[in-house]
């Protein structure tokens, strides 16, 4: 194998360990390894641009304000990545996304699937993401939480 196929393996299998640190930083509510995961100007739009964020800061704020509870407890789960290296510092990636939402604060659950579009820059040796965004395929709302849906554990609750 030459080197430059095994750097662009190298690059690829990088960039996935970033998306899936991206998606746990989420899902466990870990902020400190969000800002980790995106560039300082790093842009998003999730749902079409329901949900639009200019930079990083802005981002995390939107994400904890509608997240940080120990009530809310989500599943996203990527897989299908289809990554292309665009150069040596850049990257573009496609990824299908499934997620599940509880929001026991309000009521209510969402499951949902789209199709991730993300950015990736190389800088100081790390991948990061630039711009993230997702388009949906699909999503279902379900109100109330069935009373015979139990949540026999919360990580939140076990701090």
């Amino acid at each position: 194998m030459s080197q430059q196929a095994l750097d662009t393996l190298l690059a690829l299998e990088a960039i996935k360990k970033l998306k899936y640190a991206y998606l746990r930083a989420v899902d466990t509510h870990d902020w400190e390894l969000l800002e980790q995961t995106l560039t300082p100007d790093c842009s998003a739009r999730y749902d079409g641009g329901k949900y639009s964020f200019d930079d990083r800061a802005q981002l995390i704020s939107g994400l904890k304000g509608h997240m940080d509870s120990t009530k809310v407890l989500t599943m996203h789960n990527c897989h299908h990545p289809e990554i292309e290296l665009c150069g040596e510092t850049t990257a573009i990636g496609k990824w299908y996304l499934q997620d599940l939402v509880f929001n026991q604060e309000q009521n209510w659950m969402l499951f949902g699937t789209a199709i991730y579009s993300d950015h990736y820059r190389l800088s100081d040796g790390e991948w990061r993401i630039c711009h993230t965004e997702y388009e949906r395929i699909m999503e279902t709302i379900n109100a109330p939480i069935p009373a015979s849906l139990s949540f026999t554990h919360n990580m939140f609750e076990q701090k």
